[in-house]
């Protein structure tokens, strides 16, 4: 009996990883969708990082994205990003909503850092909203930091420089697509 249910849990394990919500996406991504598009979220869209595509987000990153495939949800002009980069070492996920080429909305979804946490804080996060890129792929303001967190700033600066150049991306490909 002990053998069966230790295979059943080898066997099942992997399947806890998978998110549970309809849409595919873990629960506090799919909150932040809802309330972005009033609980009507649209299907979502991909943008393929390849070629040279592929070299302008490592460039902005300072590495290669970790996926090829970056998926977002449009409605109108307003597209939204959920994205993820290392802080000191492990994932941040933060969603940015872009619409005219700004920033409009950052919000830390998922913080699995044991230190700078203040990252999630509004006073952070709202310094970024209208942010726009220059013409060198940068953030057109400062952002202020914040002691003990560096790293997890240097990687939601480098996410919101990344969803804006996304954003442009997007509005490239779907202008080409007619």
């Amino acid at each position: 009996m002990r053998v069966c249910a230790l295979a059943s849990f080898v066997l099942l394990a992997p399947l806890a990883a998978v998110p549970t919500a309809a849409s595919g996406v873990e629960p506090e991504v799919e909150r932040f969708l809802g309330a972005e598009f009033g609980g009507d979220i649209p299907p979502p869209a991909q943008l393929w990082l390849v070629g040279e595509r592929r070299q302008e987000a490592a460039r902005i990153l300072g590495h290669p994205y970790a996926t090829r495939r970056v998926r977002y949800w449009q409605r109108d002009a307003r597209r939204v990003f959920v994205l993820e980069e290392i802080g000191k070492e492990m994932p941040i996920t933060a969603g940015f909503v872009v619409a005219g080429g700004r920033l409009k909305r950052v919000a830390i979804l998922i913080y699995r850092e044991s230190r700078g946490g203040e990252v999630r804080r509004g006073s952070f996060t709202r310094q970024f909203e209208d942010a726009a890129l220059d013409e060198r792929s940068f953030l057109d303001r400062r952002i202020d930091g914040i002691s003990g967190a560096t790293l997890s700033v240097g990687a939601i600066e480098r996410l919101a420089r990344l969803a804006l150049w996304l954003a442009g991306e997007s509005e490239k490909q779907q202008a080409a697509d007619g």
